[in-house]
């Protein structure tokens, strides 16, 4: 509770510094009254939403717009606070100057006046990060992109040269909502008409029931030559149910049980063989491994690939990014999260079966950056976290593509990081420059 209380505080203070500029402008009173009843509301059930959330709760869509209307309000006020704090230190210094100097009250009225002024100019820009994320929230999160990839192999089996793969992840369907928008992301899905689908995990939120009311949706999804998943770091129930080994037991059983009925083959530490006119490919699936030791570690390359041979060409579906070429690290065998299953292997980069193509998600790119492709401009926060958050990297011959997911989790939006379709064409021979 005490958590609770010093955050109000502190929020407290950073709005009512944030109010100068409002009073600055305005003496209208009905707008006072207004802007502290937003930011009471805001507050009030962000607080409400958290400090009563308890383990075993599924998050809700009210969690979720929670986060957006403390964003949507105080991102903007952290402008406003940015330029007041300015305004201020230099006022300060022109009123000790002026006090020095024994000024005219002319320049004590500019002094005045340019204080309206500069309110004026942040609330000008507070206003672009407050309609980003609105438009964020009720719009960008289905603002679907299709990116498309050529990868060149020359030891690609030739058969499967134009072989066309779509890849998704991280659906989250307990923070899904409209049923026509989603519906329409499914049908953008099918009408690349790819060999096959690949699924890269996060299925859902905390529970594998957040999936029931959409399996008719997701239902839909068709490939030729079938569909493949693999779980991530949500689909195993450790976030609502701990290490109540009983729950997290039946909860893998109603995960099965869902991704049998949306006609996915769930491949966990093994892999399945594709094959067209007496040449095939592997597409493996391993369980969730990264880098981080919050999230479950039960990924086995040696098992994934124990029955492939050492020419097969091989595409690999690992739900998290950093299992691609990971730092050497310490494996304990205690790790804090008492239920991981935690392998001694190395990265995808140094296993020692070739690996062609590694297919990821996990990140989301945060759901919030700047992607301009035509000038070569991509960033956002989570770089810092995941060096190779989004998109497609080569490493040593190898590819590894970081889609940025379909779905949302806890912010309900996306903000300059769309909602991603992949669709990957393989091509035997060299690219030509």
């Amino acid at each position: 509770m005490l958590r609770w209380i010093i955050l109000v505080l502190i929020i407290m203070v950073l709005d009512f510094y944030a109010f100068q500029a409002v009073r600055t402008l305005t003496k209208n009173y009905i707008i006072y009254l207004v802007y502290w009843l937003a930011s009471a509301y805001v507050v009030g059930n962000f607080v409400y939403r958290y400090s009563n959330f308890v383990r075993g709760e599924s998050f809700t869509h009210e969690h979720g717009y929670a986060v957006a209307f403390l964003f949507m309000l105080f991102i903007p006020k952290l402008i406003l606070i940015l330029f007041m704090f300015g305004e201020d230190i230099v006022r300060g210094a022109l009123s000790l100057i002026n006090k020095l100097s024994k000024a005219s009250p002319e320049d004590i009225a500019y002094s005045t006046s340019r204080r309206g002024f500069v309110s004026k100019i942040a609330l000008g820009l507070a206003a672009i990060p407050f309609t980003s994320i609105l438009y964020g929230v009720f719009k960008g999160k289905y603002n679907y992109k299709v990116i498309k990839h050529a990868l060149y192999f020359e030891d690609l089996p030739a058969a499967f040269d134009g072989y066309t793969i779509t890849q998704i992840s991280d659906i989250h369907s307990g923070s899904l909502e409209s049923k026509e928008k989603i519906t329409y992301g499914i049908d953008l899905i099918n009408e690349q008409e790819s060999d096959t689908i690949l699924f890269t995990g996060d299925l859902v939120n905390t529970k594998a029931e957040e999936m029931n009311n959409w399996i008719n949706v997701f239902g839909k999804l068709k490939a030729k030559d079938g569909k493949f998943a693999v779980m991530g770091n949500h689909d195993y129930g450790y976030y609502a149910y701990g290490n109540d080994k009983t729950l997290n037991d039946e909860n893998q059983r109603q995960f099965e049980e869902i991704q049998e009925k949306l006609g996915f083959d769930l491949i966990m530490n093994d892999n399945r063989r594709i094959e067209r006119n007496g040449q095939f490919i592997n597409i493996l699936g391993v369980e969730n491994w990264g880098a981080s030791r919050h999230f479950p570690k039960r990924g086995s390359l040696k098992e994934a690939t124990k029955t492939i041979g050492e020419n097969d060409f091989n595409i690999l579906m690992s739900h998290d990014p950093s299992h691609f070429d990971y730092a050497e690290m310490e494996l304990n065998k205690t790790d804090q999260n008492k239920h991981d299953v935690v392998t001694d292997e190395t990265n995808v980069i140094d296993f020692e079966k070739h690996i062609h193509l590694t297919l990821a998600g996990h990140t989301h790119g945060m759901q919030f950056g700047i992607e301009v492709p035509s000038l070569g401009i991509k960033w956002s926060p989570v770089k810092y976290r995941y060096p190779k958050w989004a998109g497609l990297y080569e490493v040593a011959g190898k590819f590894l593509h970081v889609n940025r997911g379909f779905g949302y989790l806890a912010f309900p939006g996306r903000i300059g990081i769309w909602p991603e379709i992949t669709v990957i064409e393989l091509k035997k021979g060299t690219k030509v420059a």
